[in-house]
């Protein structure tokens, strides 16, 4: 018997079947012989089509009208009778007892306009909040449960692009598509060396479909672009273009095996995430060959908590995943729906399907991570900063109106806290402003938003309360804490110093967020901020510190001593209840600090504590720090200053408490340091 794995079923289906051997797999014969090649050359596609080029698909079909314009008419008409009978459900009451069939309706739709569309079906499938329950269902079907095509045009496409016929390639071959999706359909085989595989192989006429397809969707984008002008926030037509570069590269299998291998090289050490093998010997143009995986979607949660996994850790893995590919590499899957997300029997979580991959900038990558740790901390004024970093914001745009409408948009978006916001209200939020002030959404951030927002969906799906950003967080303050980039170190600079004095609560929100990051070297943040610290660009950093040293210092010192004061007071006490006498009013009444230094002692023992805490602390590594400190000129520079400045300070109080003492006047609660000239 052979246990046949649905590599992504119905959601009505079993989850695992079991079949006879012979018919799982077919064993591939080796005395049969290729078949005819003669099916009408459906493999044959125009040189044009193999790249995008807008103006060479334009030329092409400039000369087509009476295609471009029936094509046309076969998308309105559906759309337009969907839509009426839509309105007619809600006129007579029906949309309750219509709903399956309108559902149906839509993802047939779907299936016919194409692979352009059943896209746009996929990215809904991910969304229960936009869509009811019954239409997430039927969107599911359209990520693999296509309407598959011949075996022949495929096999044609294997021997085409392979060389020989798949009965002399493969060991075995599965006789039907286990899974067939918008650009291709999957096989299961086996290799004559042994190793199980998926055989993807791609759709007939493909190309010429999508080209059509993207080609009025972009005169659509320029015409509404011309007619509209600057009331549409967004460069449709440059949407548009990135769109057909990445679908276009979708259709080169070739250029899918190589998104896998980059894929594994920059994010397979990550704990739990695997990526399959692709077997170059058996992959071309329109098929590629990689290693098998057995799997279950996300959205199948019972099943996977069948098998010992839990579906939150995964999603909680995807996540961490999708962060470094959006914010540490620049290189991120665009298509991240549940169909190519595989919770293995292991608890590893697979990614399949790397043909729609596209790369951010480095500036756009820094620029996400101010703006989240800039939103996240309602500094709003840096937040529209960071949108014209990110080429939202033209730099002459004027910001003094934007940034109290920022605050009050996304104050509401927030609520009480970072665990609130979720990216569908960021970017509701968002659109709100995109009306009234001069944003324009970039080509780069509509892809990033729809694989967040797909990625979210998918949580949202398994956890209802899922916030992505309070779950990415903690990698974003680690990167704050840890990365030696100058933009992020600029960054870390005015989120922790503001009018000159040092913010300890940032510091610590950071180093608690941090801490929850699994990669968070404590060490590695310690090195980095010495390093920095006494270099040329820590210089502003210095001279602000050595308030804050004194002051803190100070305030350690006045806490100790008041301690041991407050304990030795009581051994006092008590001897004098011993040898009975009284104890006076005055040495029972323990002295307190200020209330203002109260709070910055206790924020400065949380700090410490948070430290301690944090894995991988080790106090002997602190201690080994010092010899490399002390051999500093800049330490020793600080040094003489905060020794003098608490000299200062003592001095003061002693004069205050000792000296003036009788005096009435109230003794201010700090002392203002006055830093020596060196």
């Amino acid at each position: 018997m052979t246990v046949q794995v649905q590599l992504r079923p119905d959601p009505h289906a079993p989850v695992v079947v079991v079949e006879p051997a012979s018919t799982a797999l077919a064993t591939i014969p080796p005395e049969v012989t290729p078949r005819d090649q003669n099916l009408g050359g459906p493999g044959e596609m125009d040189p044009m089509l193999l790249r995008y080029d807008p103006e060479a698909i334009a030329a092409h079909y400039r000369d087509r009208p009476a295609q471009v314009f029936f094509r046309c008419f076969n998308v309105l008409r559906p759309i337009l009778l969907f839509s009426l009978s839509l309105l007619w459900d809600k006129q007579t009451g029906a949309i309750d007892r219509n709903e399956r069939k309108r559902a149906v309706r839509l993802r047939e739709i779907l299936t016919h306009f194409g692979p352009a569309f059943i896209k746009i079906g996929q990215a809904l499938s991910t969304r229960p909040d936009v869509l009811p329950p019954v239409y997430l269902e039927e969107m599911t079907r359209l990520q693999d449960q296509l309407p598959a095509f011949p075996n022949e045009i495929a096999f044609q496409f294997i021997q085409e692009e392979l060389g020989a016929h798949p009965y002399d390639i493969y060991a075995e071959l599965s006789p039907t598509p286990v899974a067939a999706a918008s650009l291709g359909q999957v096989y299961r085989g086996k290799l004559k060396t042994g190793e199980e595989v998926a055989v993807k192989v791609q759709r007939p006429g493909l190309a010429d479909k999508i080209t059509l397809d993207i080609y009025i969707l972009r005169g659509l984008a320029a015409w509404a672009m011309n007619k509209l002008g600057s009331r549409l926030k967004s460069d449709l037509v440059a949407i548009m273009d990135e769109f057909g570069e990445r679908i276009f590269d979708e259709m080169d299998y070739t250029q899918e095996g190589r998104n896998a291998e980059r894929f594994a090289q920059l994010y397979g050490y990550i704990k739990d995430i695997y990526v399959p093998t692709i077997y170059w010997g058996y992959t071309g143009r329109r098929v590629l060959t990689m290693e098998w995986i057995t799997g279950l979607k996300l959205t199948q949660m019972a099943a996977i908590e069948a098998q010992g996994s839990n579906p939150t850790r995964l999603v909680e893995v995807g996540v961490q995943c999708s962060l470094r590919q959006l914010l540490e590499h620049g290189f991120f899957h665009a298509d991240p729906h549940p169909g190519n997300l595989l919770a293995m029997p292991d608890g590893r979580l697979a990614y399949l399907d790397f043909g729609m991959m596209s790369e951010i900038k480095p500036y756009q990558r820094y620029g996400l991570i101010e703006a989240v740790v800039h939103l996240v901390n309602r500094d709003f004024d840096l937040l529209a900063q960071d949108y014209i970093k990110l080429d939202f914001l033209t730099p002459d745009t004027d910001l003094r109106p934007i940034i109290p409408a920022l605050a009050e948009v996304f104050n509401n978006a927030l609520g009480s806290s970072v665990a609130e916001l979720n990216f569908k209200s960021m970017t509701d939020q968002l659109s709100e402003l995109m009306y009234e002030y001069p944003f324009r959404v970039p080509a780069y951030y509509a892809l990033i938003i729809r694989s967040l927002v797909t990625l979210e969906g998918i949580a949202i799906n398994v956890d209802p309360e899922f916030k992505v950003l309070s779950k990415a967080y903690p990698y974003i303050a680690k990167r704050l804490l840890t990365d030696p980039s100058p933009e992020l170190r600029a960054s870390l600079r005015d989120l922790l110093f503001k009018d000159g004095s040092f913010r300890w609560n940032r510091l610590e929100n950071l180093l608690s967020n941090a801490r929850d990051s699994d990669d968070y070297d404590l060490d590695r943040v310690l090195d980095q901020t010495i390093d920095f610290l006494f270099s040329e660009r820590g210089e502003f950093i210095r001279e602000q510190l050595v308030d804050e040293v004194v002051n803190s210092l100070d305030l350690l010192g006045r806490s100790t001593l008041q301690q041991m004061s407050s304990g030795l007071r009581s051994v006092g006490d008590r001897l004098r209840e011993l040898t009975g006498q009284s104890v006076s009013a005055s040495n029972a009444t323990q002295p307190s600090l200020p209330p203002q230094e109260l709070e910055s002692l206790e924020r400065l023992q949380r700090i410490l504590k948070i430290l301690r805490e944090t894995q991988g602390f080790d106090p002997m590594k602190v201690l080994q720090l010092i010899p490399r400190l002390l051999v500093k000129p800049e330490l020793q520079s600080i040094g003489q200053q905060v020794a003098s400045s608490l000299a200062q300070k003592t001095a003061a109080r002693l004069v205050r408490e000792v000296l003036l003492a009788s005096s009435p006047a109230t003794t201010p609660a700090t002392t203002p340091v006055v830093r020596p000239q060196l």
